[in-house]
């Protein structure tokens, strides 16, 4: 039975002795389902009145939207997937930072599942969740510092390195072999630093810049204001 449903779910390819694993369109499908079940999460567990659920709903969307056009904005990606793209982890952080830690870590799980749909590189069930919803979903724990000062730029760095340490586990469980007669540990480190610390860098310089902090923070009013 669970063969029957994984088998109508996921296509398995065969390279070069080795499985990767893809959405068909049916599971396509689900996981767009998956991500319709988190925004009503969103809603159901948010304390906040109608009217901020609903701007909530509205950003997250529009969060989501601005990561997946920034994304294509990007240097080629890496081998064993990875890419710089454009400012792609703020737009998410940015959720986190307006409605808070659960908020955001739900907005970047289901922006973890859309980009497995466009983007997926899956070689086990656990890397998928490490790579796509874990890791993204990491980048709302900006919303540890969204009352703090300051707190965007700390939140962005937290997020980020939550990001960063998914990678890096699924780089040492899954793709170790790549790393040939290089210790495992510090190629996994080496390899995600590679895409994930040129955006956050260059987020950051944008973040520290008066007008645009200034701006970010009248965003955070405009969302969280009934």
């Amino acid at each position: 039975m669970f063969k029957k449903l994984f088998d109508f779910l996921i296509v398995t390819v065969v390279e070069d002795g080795s499985k990767s694993y893809y959405p068909t369109s049916a599971g396509n499908i689900a996981l767009f389902v998956v991500i319709a079940l988190l925004f009503i999460a969103m809603a159901v567990f948010s304390g906040s009145g109608k009217k901020v659920k609903t701007k909530q709903m509205v950003f997250a969307a529009m969060a989501m939207t601005l990561a997946f056009v920034t994304s294509i904005f990007k240097l080629p990606s890496l081998p064993q997937g990875g890419s710089i793209s454009l400012f792609r982890m703020l737009f998410i952080c940015l959720i986190g930072y307006m409605y808070g830690t659960k908020v955001g870590v739900l907005t970047g799980i289901a922006y973890g599942f859309l980009d497995l749909v466009l983007n997926p590189y899956v070689v086990g069930p656990f890397q998928m969740l490490l790579d796509y919803p874990m890791a993204f979903g990491c980048l709302g724990l900006a919303g540890v510092f969204s009352k703090s000062k300051y707190g965007l730029l700390k939140g962005y760095i937290l997020g980020v390195a939550g990001r960063y340490i998914c990678h890096v586990l699924s780089g040492i469980i899954y793709f170790g072999y790549y790393a040939g007669s290089h210790n495992v540990i510090l190629y996994s480190l080496a390899y995600n630093a590679s895409y994930i610390v040129p955006e956050a860098l260059v987020a950051i310089v944008l973040i520290c810049i008066p007008v645009v902090r200034n701006a970010l923070s009248e965003v955070k009013r405009m969302a969280v204001t009934d």
